[in-house]
């Protein structure tokens, strides 16, 4: 049979085969040195070595990399500060409120267009003038008056309806806050309230309060306004049924006579105690609370609202 012979490589293939060992070696070079104790301890902790900077001969990763690069993402021990009496008294009441006490809440927008203006004309007509939360206080009562319902706590088997309306003002100080409270709020004058109001709050703040100037309240306001927050959610403060979250007031389009025109609106939430308020009485509340706001007269006249 015909014989077979074999064919010596030629040229080319023997010139190809150092350059494909060649390209291995070339993809070998790039790998990271690093020693079998930073390899180990890497692994450990899941440190990517890709991203660590070899400080050892040659650029070898070390075991002192990988410590410095483990700090690196390790978050610092922060510092305990232990708690003021107040906020240590702030925890305990809302622990006990939030708890145990079902909570539901009611948010609405009030136009304050008007109320701005009659505030902006107690401020040209005389030297002290009743401060937004004044006019907040005042509303409050007169809704509370017409609906006394609200004004009441949750005590077991039976609901206390409390004989007079005794408003809290939350007051933020440096360590927490407190609400000095204003009592029968359902007869006196704006302007009464105004006052009564500045002089708490002062005291307030200088901690010159007694036990029973803030203790005792019916009903809560806390107002954020002047912090530019928009909404918020108050945590009841037991005995109360009721709290009321006020946000700042805000420039916004309005729909007007088929055009849009800019108006200025705030958003308060009613926070309630479901075990003695339901959802209907609650609206209702806040619908004359609003009602009150939109019509600013009534803080000075209350008879027109009636």
């Amino acid at each position: 049979g015909p014989s077979i012979q074999a064919t010596p490589p030629s040229s080319t293939q023997t010139t190809e085969a150092p350059s494909s060992q060649a390209a291995v070696s070339s993809d070998e070079e790039p790998r990271q040195k690093v020693s079998p104790r930073a390899r180990t301890m890497a692994a450990e902790r899941g440190i990517d070595l890709s991203m660590i900077k070899g400080s050892g001969p040659g650029g070898r990763i070390v075991e002192q990399d990988v410590i410095a690069a483990v700090a690196d993402i390790t978050p610092r021990a922060g510092t305990d500060i232990p708690l003021s009496q107040m906020r240590k008294a702030i925890a305990r009441a809302t622990t006990q409120s939030k708890a145990p006490v079902p909570h539901f809440y009611l948010t609405t927008e009030i136009a304050m267009d008007e109320a701005e203006k009659l505030r902006a004309r107690f401020k040209e007509s005389r030297r002290e003038h009743p401060s937004m939360t004044a006019m907040l206080v005042k509303a409050t009562a007169l809704a509370l008056t017409c609906h006394p319902e609200i004004n009441v706590s949750y005590a077991g088997d039976r609901l206390r309806q409390h004989a007079t309306i005794d408003i809290g003002v939350a007051v933020g100080l440096e360590d927490g806050l407190i609400s000095p409270v204003l009592r029968d709020c359902g007869p006196r004058t704006l302007n009464n309230i105004s006052t009564d109001l500045h002089e708490l709050i002062e005291r307030a703040r200088t901690k010159r309060l007694q036990p029973q100037e803030y203790t005792g309240a019916t009903f809560s306001i806390s107002n954020l306004g002047m912090f530019d927050v928009e909404n918020f959610i108050a945590v009841l403060m037991p005995p109360e049924a009721a709290a009321l979250a006020v946000g700042a007031v805000r420039t916004v389009p309005v729909a007007e006579a088929g055009g849009i025109v800019p108006g200025r609106r705030m958003k308060v939430t009613l926070s309630c105690d479901h075990r003695a308020l339901d959802g209907v009485r609650a609206a209702k509340f806040l619908r004359e609370f609003k009602r009150v706001m939109e019509h600013p007269q009534a803080l000075l006249e209350p008879e027109i609202l009636r």
